[in-house]
């Protein structure tokens, strides 16, 4: 991995006030799927699609974050959703999403999936619609152009082409603060990339990890970071889950203690 300026794990730990959500007594509503109670004593009880399985809804490939390799799910949210779900003796079953059904609740709300990760950021809009784990990780937005453009901040991108992935806080971003600029949205990180590459856009604005994955053969460069206060969460059903919430919750906590998380975040966040 490159050098990257993200917040250090001890930072980004000390913002993870895991508190545990209260219980509740609803039951999931009958959608036709299984409702079954999970393996293990730490995952009794649990509302969930597939009896013994977390089933995880993911807009993949978004290094660095979500990966989806057959029945593995990998990056830096999958390896925290494995231990997580390692510690509830569930098996994580990844399934591969459009990201405006998951940032809107639909996939979760649909029971396509117990949960959604794909470094979704917690906003008050999303809220209406998904319950969010704890915060897991801070970010920033950024500028990615090419090594040898003359775009050095938003201001010179006036009378350019941004490209932005759709329903996301860097299309919300661009569209505030670029407003001279023609913002072009695609469905995923591959898309606005493969434009970028083929003159399409001139800079993509999206999340600074996912950007600086672009940077590794230095051909591109991050031309300007954005601090925007934001904070990622993973996404529950707004009912009927209350319970795997704060299992959940309760697992990503102990994991703050024991170490588990800060040695995810350095394999792939590690400052050099």
């Amino acid at each position: 991995m490159i050098k990257r300026t993200l917040l250090g794990a001890t930072a980004v730990a000390a913002t993870l006030v895991l508190a545990a959500c209260g219980s509740s007594d609803n039951t999931a509503s009958d959608n036709g799927g299984a409702t079954a109670g999970a393996s293990g004593a730490a995952g009794a009880n649990l509302s969930l699609v597939k009896d013994g399985s977390l089933t995880v809804c993911s807009d993949a490939p978004y290094k660095p974050f979500d990966v989806i390799d057959g029945d593995t799910f990998g990056g830096f949210d999958g390896d925290v959703i494995t231990a997580v779900a390692g510690k509830l003796g569930l098996k994580v079953v990844p399934i591969d999403t459009g990201f405006d059904a998951i940032s809107s609740g639909l996939a979760v709300k649909s029971h396509q999936c117990d949960m959604s990760a794909s470094a979704m950021t917690i906003t008050d809009e999303r809220k209406a619609n998904i319950t969010f784990s704890e915060p897991y990780y801070d970010s920033k937005q950024s500028l990615l152009v090419p090594a040898g453009s003359d775009i050095a901040t938003l201001a010179d991108t006036d009378g350019k082409k941004i490209g932005v992935q759709k329903d996301t806080t860097g299309e919300s971003y661009a569209k505030e603060h670029a407003s001279g600029a023609k913002i072009y949205s695609f469905p995923d990180d591959a898309a606005e990339f493969a434009a970028l590459q083929g003159g399409t856009v001139d800079a993509l604005l999206q999340d600074l990890p996912v950007n600086l994955e672009h940077t590794t053969d230095d051909k591109y460069k991050i031309a300007e970071q954005y601090d925007t206060g934001e904070q990622y969460g993973f996404g529950f059903n707004k009912t009927g889950s209350e319970d795997l919430v704060k299992a959940f919750d309760d697992a990503l906590a102990s994991m703050k203690s024991d170490g588990s998380y800060d040695a995810i975040y350095n394999k792939y966040f590690a400052t050099n």
